[in-house]
């Protein structure tokens, strides 16, 4: 493993609706890629290849072909090499590996990679409906099974831990309300000035209605506009930014171990792979586990907290037991045990995650990888973990579809 250093990066405030605002993806692009190099003190010309995760661009806004966008922004960046990415809610993942890639290989010293998506310009069936494409089209989630695809198909996950190992509603529950409390401390969650009535994370169907199966509202992550963006390098090229400013090294953040697996599209399928497994998806804890091992260490519960996915409550509960923080099907007992709160052994979605944060599907993976590099150096403000040396990511596209993970860290 090569490390890969952050220079810095940006993300925008998950709040804002831009189509209201009378923007576009583009100015949303141009605001983030422009914060980003004035964070990491760089020069534009310094950027050498860019990436742009993406996942349904044509859908929500008409405009696919992303990566000239640079250039747009940026007179320097005009013969820029660049490239987008889709993996659905993995995409600004997916965008991240392909720039250590080129870093790698040693074609380039830095890279950008920046990961979007313009989604409440439309309104939440016909979001619903344009996000179902992660799924099998036409093969699952079909209009007669569900309204909404995407809590359709994590009822079935839920469905399925209650079939192999039981399952209580009172720990998702927890779940979303931990999120949103950590969302209320992050100065860019969309929902950071949302008040909750007592009793709304329970299972009052007035309070807390259903909107497919076992899944809730607040058991939902949230459609969301946003951006994120990283400058990586080389450690070459960190070494010389370091010296340029008077930085050591070690302190510059970076990307220390990955992780990266696909599974068939069909959730079916997936169940039926595993059925006779410890896990439901064998692949996510392999996915996870090589992240943790590609950055020397033995096991995911030997770093310091976790920002994964939890586009719905029972999704993070699903990557608790897979992280292997607990034994398969027991991943209420960390809920229980206080374990994965801010002041917890091992905290999970200190942003507020996507429940509490937003969830702009092209750039979230992105956006996780831009916490845990603040969160390592101390620079999370209101929501800064206890402790964070070395954190991990964990990025699913479709029903785990596409698994991507990083370990960020400083230090030896």
């Amino acid at each position: 493993m090569t490390d890969i250093y952050i220079l810095g990066g940006s993300q925008t405030d998950f709040a804002r609706n831009w189509a209201r605002e009378g923007k576009d993806i583009y100015d949303m692009f141009s605001e983030s890629l422009q914060e980003a190099v004035a964070n990491a003190a760089i020069e534009p010309g310094q950027i050498e290849v860019g990436h742009v995760g993406n996942f349904v661009g044509e859908l929500f806004t008409g405009q696919g072909l992303l990566g000239g966008f640079f250039g747009q922004v940026y007179p320097e960046l005009a013969a820029l090499p660049t490239s987008r990415h889709e993996a659905a809610c993995a995409s600004g993942s997916i965008a991240i590996m392909s720039a250590m890639r080129d870093i790698e290989a040693g074609h380039y010293d830095v890279a950008c990679a920046l990961g979007l998506e313009l989604m409440r310009n439309t309104d939440g069936k016909t979001g619903a409906e344009y996000l179902g494409a992660a799924a099998w089209k036409g093969h699952e989630a079909t209009p007669e099974e569900c309204d909404f695809p995407w809590p359709h198909m994590f009822d079935r996950l839920t469905e399925e831990y209650d079939h192999r190992y039981g399952i209580n509603a009172d720990h998702l529950n927890r779940i979303a309300e931990i999120n949103f409390a950590n969302g209320r401390l992050n100065p860019r969650a969309q929902t950071r000035e949302w008040d909750f009535p007592e009793g709304a994370f329970t299972c009052d169907d007035t309070l807390n209605p259903v909107i497919e199966g076992r899944v809730r509202k607040q058991d939902c992550g949230q459609i969301t506009d946003g951006a994120a963006c990283v400058i990586l390098a080389s450690e070459r090229a960190a070494r010389q930014h370091a010296d340029k400013l008077g930085l050591q090294l070690q302190d510059i953040p970076r990307i220390k171990g990955w992780g990266h697996r696909s599974a068939p599209i069909l959730l079916s399928r997936k169940l039926e792979l595993s059925a006779d497994a410890p896990l439901v998806f064998p692949h996510a804890a392999q996915c996870l586990a090589e992240a943790a091992q590609r950055a020397g260490f033995a096991a995911v519960a030997e770093l310091d907290g976790l920002e994964t996915h939890d586009c719905f409550s029972m999704t993070e509960y699903m990557a608790i037991d897979h992280a292997g923080l607990t034994a398969p099907g027991e991943s209420w007992k960390a809920v229980e045990e206080g374990r994965i709160t801010l002041d917890g052994d091992f905290p999970i979605n200190a942003s507020g995650g996507l429940i509490g944060l937003g969830h702009p599907v092209g750039a979230t993976g992105i956006r996780m990888v831009l916490d845990c590099a603040r969160q390592v150096t101390g620079r999370a403000g209101p929501y800064q973990m206890p402790r964070a040396e070395n954190m991990i990511t964990f990025n699913v596209g479709g029903s785990t579809t596409t698994c991507a993970s990083f370990v960020v860290g400083v230090g030896s």
